[in-house]
């Protein structure tokens, strides 16, 4: 049985220390659209197991927090909670929105237009109110 260390490390100032890993990776799934089932045939893995790292049943090793970064479209120290979350500049990173920007330019040009000036109009007002 290996002896407990008696190093005591300060505590680190980590951006998002009130979150555990599990309830990161359920906030970076949810932020990017996916479900349980949709980010684990991403990855390769089984529903269950997304499960159990969301639930910080398990400790995912090296490999997995990078398939995780690599799907969520994030660092892996955001992953980690090492780093800050990345605020892309304009880019929608909702797959909810990603799929209605791709439905939207299937639309015949007109319908385009139409559907954008709506959605300018919507912006302004909110911006001014």
């Amino acid at each position: 049985m290996p002896k407990k260390s008696r190093l005591q490390l300060p505590p680190l100032d980590l951006p998002s220390a009130d979150e555990s890993l599990g309830q990161r990776l359920a906030r970076l799934r949810k932020q990017r659209g996916y479900t349980q089932v949709e980010l684990a045939d991403q990855i390769g893995i089984i529903q269950s197991l997304i499960s159990d790292y969301e639930r910080d049943r398990l400790r995912p090793h090296a490999e997995m927090i990078v398939r995780f970064a690599l799907t969520l479209g994030v660092s892996t120290d955001e992953v980690l909670g090492v780093a800050r979350p990345d605020k892309s500049h304009g880019v929608p990173q909702g797959r909810r929105i990603l799929r209605r920007l791709q439905k939207i330019e299937t639309l015949p040009k007109r319908d385009q237009e139409a559907l954008l000036r709506t959605i300018d109009a919507f912006l302004s007002a909110r911006k001014a109110g």
